[in-house]
């Protein structure tokens, strides 16, 4: 080893010395940092002994790399911690993948804080390089989601609601379950649930309205005369739709679709009869009989 400066020639401390005497200071015990800091391990050491100081365990870990195996840095989009919650990564889920980043117990890939600081030792971390996945960071992420209530999903994603009808948080509420299953970050939600925020037939989108056609309206008006009386819950509604399909020798293609984009004016969605059941009789009657009679 060299010897390093500790001292400037205006009398402050260079970085060596200043972070030794710092961490002495604060009581620091373990130091776990990226291994590109190794040399000075051995230079703070010096100084630690020097000063006649208790020399706290270094831990040195690999460094996060990019997709491409190269040191991960602004050129591949790194990112501060507040730009991923703004993308809608939940703070459990980016601590779980960060965590995990580098570092294993056993199998387990998805945990909570409290596992991972019950858990977290210095021999669980692997010596090669972690690369950062956002696919496996959404795909964490997503198990986090779908294991939050009802309630703390639509706390996050009310303010970026603009709903009209009185009913919406309802809606949404009851159409939960589906939701979070189909989604990576609770943002993804906020982009499915237009339709249950406002009353009324939906926007078609572009490539929906074919699906329209004149046979797939008349069934439709069909449906909806016969629906008048029809049983308003999942499990009756159920039975009451597989009836009137087999009454009128109809398979779920023929009407499935068009229903979904009549009610919805998309070609995707949770389950047509649970989105039917959510939106409710009256609400879902009108929107048939207004899209397919325009």
């Amino acid at each position: 080893l060299d010897d390093m400066v500790i001292l400037r020639g205006d009398g402050s401390p260079t970085y060596m010395l200043a972070v030794v005497v710092d961490d002495h200071d604060m009581g620091i015990t373990h130091i776990i940092r990226g291994d590109d800091h190794l040399n000075n391990a051995f230079r703070q050491t010096m100084v630690y002994r020097g000063m006649g100081w208790d020399v706290p365990v270094f831990a040195h870990i690999p460094l996060i790399h990019g997709a491409d195996g190269a040191k991960l840095s602004k050129r591949h989009g790194a990112l501060g911690v507040d730009a991923y919650r703004d993308m809608g990564f939940l703070a459990d889920a980016m601590v779980n993948y960060l965590v995990r980043l580098g570092w294993s117990h056993g199998d387990d890939e998805i945990f909570s804080r409290a596992d991972a600081v019950d858990w977290f030792d210095l021999p669980g971390i692997g010596k090669a390089p972690a690369r950062f996945d956002m696919e496996k960071l959404k795909d964490t992420n997503s198990h986090h989601l779908r294991a939050m209530e009802t309630d703390a999903i639509y706390e996050l994603i009310s303010p970026h609601l603009s709903p009209s009808s009185p009913h919406a948080a309802t809606r949404i509420k009851a159409l939960m379950s589906h939701l979070k299953d189909r989604a990576s970050t609770h943002l993804d939600i906020v982009g499915k649930v237009d339709y249950l925020q406002h009353d009324g037939p939906p926007q078609i989108t572009e490539d929906t309205a074919d699906i329209l056609d004149a046979a797939a309206r008349a069934r439709l008006l069909a449906f909806a005369d016969a629906a008048e009386d029809a049983p308003w819950t999942t499990d009756e509604f159920g039975d009451f739709f597989k009836q009137w399909m087999a009454d009128n020798d109809l398979k779920m293609k023929d009407v499935g679709l068009p229903l979904r984009a009549a009610v919805t004016g998309t070609r995707q969605s949770p389950s047509i009869l649970d989105v039917l059941v959510a939106i409710g009789r009256d609400e879902t009657l009108h929107r048939i009989r207004s899209t397919c009679k325009n």
